[in-house]
């Protein structure tokens, strides 16, 4: 059986599918949870649209500073000395996902 730890992260790689899948958007979850399955690094979880290739963490808790509140539509952060990244609603960023598509 695997870790407590494992299972939450293998339930949470499912979910992220299973979002992408109900908005349309195709995923493909990397088997064991390695990328080398897809073809890819094997920090690869998840593959969406057949090109976006996503890795998933899930932690007890996240800071609350990372987290978008309801003014804003996107959260952006940075470490010193480090790059900006972008934090908003996964179904947010799937919604890009297929608004890009058809743009194509």
């Amino acid at each position: 059986m695997p870790s407590k730890s494992k299972a939450k992260g293998n339930r949470f790689e499912r979910l992220v599918v299973d979002m992408s899948e109900d908005m349309g958007v195709p995923a493909k979850r990397a088997w064991g949870s390695n990328g080398a399955s897809l073809g890819m690094h094997e920090e690869v979880d998840v593959l969406l649209n057949k090109k976006i290739k996503v890795q998933c963490k899930v932690r007890k808790n996240i800071a609350q500073w990372m987290l978008p509140n309801e003014n804003v539509d996107i959260q952006v952060i940075k470490e010193d000395r480090g790059e900006p990244l972008a934090v908003l609603p996964f179904d947010t960023y799937l919604e890009m996902i297929k608004k890009i598509d058809k743009l194509e």
